[in-house]
């Protein structure tokens, strides 16, 4: 009887996380999901650069699902299935706002229908991923401050990871992050660089934003602006890089015009990086 009380417990319960999934799905793939970028992205998009950036984004709901997913887990396998929900919410949220908005039709090609849902999926799967971050409660919270607790170094770089990865893929299939990148001159770019830096920093420890880092004991400013914060602004560029690269942004550009386009994106990149732990 108690055992299967506890069954019925733990299916309801993640039935109230699924609900939630689908709740973050839309809400954080929204923006993209009425994008005309994002829509022409899954019909150009060259299939293998979108592949190995859906396998990547895998691998960071994977990750994420230790600390956020739809329940606690305990093992690699469940985080693995956590993931696979996820993608499979973020994948049902997507088939159906486009469908509903007349985005795909009957008369499109089987490959650019699943090209839209696959790139639309990536938004909306982090968002079904941390939906119980962000609309769970106390017991929840608690859950996620405990394994937090337990992680490192290590957890804060994946967490800056998720973050520019999150933020960036809004904004590189833009047309502006080239505009932007043509019109600044070398004194913009390092500006920006600097502002950047300045704003990653400050975001993640001077501002007192609601569950922002706590600087370790014992640790001074160098110690915290070179391992935090400047590691952080690396993993913003690296980010960046990759994604312009996924989303054919470096095809005929110029190493300067490349510097650029990877400052401009490096900007929204670090801000996404500084304030990943206030939304993961």
């Amino acid at each position: 009887m108690a055992s299967q009380a506890a069954n019925e417990h733990s299916n309801r319960r993640y039935a109230v996380g699924l609900a939630r999934a689908f709740g973050g799905a839309i809400i954080f793939g929204l923006p993209n999901l009425m994008t005309m970028e994002m829509w022409f992205l899954g019909f150009y998009l060259d299939r293998p650069r979108l592949l190995l950036f859906l396998i990547v984004n895998f691998g960071i709901l994977v990750g994420l699902s230790r600390f956020s997913g739809f329940e606690e887990t305990a093992s690699f396998k469940e985080d693995l299935l956590d993931a696979l929900a996820a993608y499979g919410v973020g994948v049902i949220a997507s088939a159906a706002v486009l469908s509903i908005c007349g985005i795909l039709t009957p008369d499109m090609s089987t490959s650019e229908i699943m090209g839209k849902i696959a790139v639309q999926s990536v938004p909306t799967s982090f968002g079904a991923m941390i939906a119980r971050k962000q609309m769970g409660g106390t017991e929840d919270q608690e859950e996620q401050d405990v394994a937090e607790r337990r992680a490192g170094y290590a957890w804060q770089l994946f967490l800056m990871v998720a973050g520019a990865l999150f933020l960036a893929f809004n904004l590189a299939p833009t047309e502006e992050m080239i505009l932007i990148g043509f019109k600044m001159t070398p004194r913009h770019s390092i500006a920006l660089v600097l502002a950047s830096i300045v704003i990653l920093h400050a975001f993640v420890y001077g501002v007192g934003f609601a569950g922002q880092e706590q600087a370790p004991e014992g640790s001074g400013f160098w110690r915290l602006f070179v391992f935090y914060t400047i590691a952080g602004y690396g993993v913003a560029l690296l980010v960046s890089v990759y994604v312009l690269w996924t989303f054919g942004r470096m095809e005929g550009a110029d190493l300067g015009q490349i510097v650029s386009m990877t400052a401009v994106l490096a900007f929204p990149a670090a801000v996404g990086a500084a304030i990943a732990r206030l939304v993961v």
